[in-house]
């Protein structure tokens, strides 16, 4: 895979992951006049939803993935064998979260992928955190 391809299927999977973040998070915020529950359910409410997004974005990057590698064919992962998708999930997942185990590392044209989900992962879950501060704070003092 050029190198041309491989940024500009990172830049688009960026752009997507951060769509889907910032809508999940906007329509949290829009549910929140119309919750009727205590101060602690809403934060359950964010966190989860957060989690929902987190979740949704890892797998849009094993998809990804699981298609560079299987259909496209211009790069690999390797280390233990790839038996299913829950592999490229549990690859994507290690990748986003910037856990790094190294039992899977990524070949050819899913080096910049993956260093590029990295990079998102950690600003998303950042964004989740500051995201679930803001509306702990706004609600704790309502308990």
């Amino acid at each position: 895979m050029s190198i041309l391809i491989e940024f500009f299927i990172a830049i688009f999977l960026a752009v997507m992951v951060v769509l889907i973040h910032y809508e999940t998070l906007r329509l949290t915020s829009l549910s929140f006049p119309r919750l009727r529950m205590p101060p602690r359910q809403r934060i359950l409410v964010v966190i989860c939803a957060a989690f929902f997004a987190h979740l949704i974005e890892i797998t849009l990057y094993a998809v990804s993935y699981m298609v560079i590698e299987n259909i496209i064919g211009t790069g690999n992962i390797a280390g233990l064998p790839i038996d299913s998708f829950y592999d490229y999930f549990y690859y994507s997942t290690v990748t986003y979260t910037t856990l790094g185990i190294g039992d899977l590392y990524p070949q050819e044209g899913l080096r910049l992928l993956t260093g590029t989900e990295s990079l998102v992962g950690l600003m998303m879950i950042t964004w989740s955190a500051s995201f679930t501060y803001l509306n702990m704070e706004k609600f704790w003092k309502l308990h």
